[in-house]
């Protein structure tokens, strides 16, 4: 079961990804102004850790007890606070408008959770709100090593995610290779996914 084997990877004392945000989530939230972020799938809170130390009001959650234990250690040594739901992506909720940005960090799930859940993230994204999004791309398994799931329907391509996200106006798409130099699970190179995409305001519709 997926939810035991990631509470068996974030029980391990070491931080599985570091405790290093996302470069690529970083270098975009520092592009915006601190409102209320919303981190879907958020593991050990490095990239929640990270937004509450620079102004965010952050609202995460992941269905691992033992990252969110860690995710709350980090945020309690950085001291910062950072609100970490225990939750399904299936069953998590939110009302509409809710957030001026939500961030998927390596937030991979199977074809019907995902497209369910991006559809929930546009509505619960503000009019003007940021959407940014990492995900390994389906060449990451033509011999890369840097993780990700060995699963083809959970790997992302650009075309899926324009898709995903039509009606929000995109500002980055792009698939090509990287180097991740992440904790001890995503090392070396790999071929992901970005998305930045912004919902638009009333007078911009």
């Amino acid at each position: 079961m997926m939810q035991e084997f990631w509470n068996e990877r974030y029980k391990q004392p070491e931080m599985a990804y570091g405790k290093e945000p996302n470069a690529f989530f970083r270098e975009q939230l520092d592009k915006l102004q601190p409102g209320k972020l919303l981190l879907p799938a958020e593991g050990e809170g490095r990239n929640a850790v990270y937004a509450a130390t620079i102004g965010w009001q952050v609202q995460a959650f992941d269905y691992s007890e033992a990252g969110r234990t860690k995710a709350l250690q980090l945020a309690d040594a950085l001291g910062v606070t950072i609100d970490y739901t225990l939750s399904e992506a299936e069953n998590y909720t939110s009302g509409p408008e809710s957030y001026d940005a939500v961030a998927l960090i390596y937030a991979h799930f199977p074809p019907a959770i995902r497209h369910k859940l991006h559809q929930q993230v546009k509505g619960w994204l503000k009019p003007g709100g940021t959407v940014m999004l990492e995900a390994f791309h389906p060449k990451q398994m033509d011999g890369y090593t840097s993780g990700g799931p060995q699963n083809h329907a959970m790997l992302y391509t650009a075309d899926m995610l324009r898709s995903d996200f039509t009606g929000l106006k995109i500002k980055v798409l792009q698939e090509y290779e990287i180097t991740l130099h992440e904790g001890i699970y995503h090392n070396g190179a790999g071929y992901v996914t970005r998305l930045v995409a912004t919902k638009p305001t009333a007078d911009q519709i």
